[in-house]
């Protein structure tokens, strides 16, 4: 919350607003997750008291030090009136919460934290603008918007503008034989792909001819070699009865 140091008046019929930097005890009215709302005597509205005053270590939630009811000593460190509506913000880390004595009496801890809490505004109404080209002409190249020092022209090069719009349109043959030479590629990838499917083909003919080829040559040798045992049993039976008859 902001604070305003009473420069702004009082609202009329809230009596009882606690001065800045005053302290007292108040009760607990109310405990949520990011601070605690306490109720002082004498005034019917409450303040909120935030985590970040509860105490001087981190605290994560207002459950952790404070409950509905208790009593606790309150330090106001901020108020803001609008109208009639008025919004106090109260510290527990500046009061010793036994004593009641002021922890922070020349409000230096009270100040730091009013200036953490301000948000960020910015009044440059005259903001600051660069021109994007330099009002000086380069006496090495000519050309408008750079010093001479500053200069990435080479001696010998010459730099022209490029054509405007009107200027493109004799492109247009270009393009079509750009679509052209496409149609070609994309023909030559057919044929190409059509000779490897031939190529595939005569390959898996010849390998199939040769395993048929393999295959009888084979049944042949079997034959033979069958031919040739049972020709080798006849001459040995005509052998053993040429033998028993002598």
């Amino acid at each position: 919350m902001s604070d305003s140091e009473g420069s702004a008046p009082e609202p009329a019929g809230l009596d009882g607003l606690p001065p800045m930097y005053s302290i007292s005890k108040g009760e607990v009215v109310s405990v949520q997750t990011y601070g605690a709302f306490v109720r002082l005597p004498g005034y019917k509205k409450e303040g909120l008291v935030h985590v970040s005053e509860m105490s001087a270590t981190r605290v994560e939630k207002a459950s952790e030090i404070v409950d509905v009811g208790e009593k606790v000593w309150i330090k106001v460190i901020g108020r803001e009136i609008q109208g009639d509506k008025v919004k106090l913000s109260f510290s527990m880390k500046a009061v010793n919460q036994g004593t009641g004595r002021d922890l922070d009496p020349n409000n230096v801890m009270a100040e730091q934290d009013a200036r953490r809490r301000k948000q960020f505004r910015d009044h440059t109404g005259n903001r600051i603008t660069l021109e994007a080209v330099l009002n000086t002409t380069c006496s090495k190249c000519g050309c408008k918007g750079h010093f001479t020092k500053d200069c990435f022209s080479a001696p010998g090069l010459q730099y022209a503008l490029l054509p405007e719009e009107d200027d493109t349109e004799p492109q247009q043959p270009e393009q079509q034989t750009s679509t052209g030479a496409q149609q070609k590629d994309i023909d030559k990838k057919k044929k190409n792909k059509k000779e490897k499917k031939m190529k595939k083909k005569r390959k898996r003919e010849r390998k199939e001819s040769d395993s048929d080829s393999s295959s009888s040559s084979s049944e042949c040798k079997t034959k033979r070699r069958r031919h040739d045992r049972e020709d080798k049993k006849k001459k040995k039976h005509k052998k053993h009865k040429s033998h028993k008859h002598s």
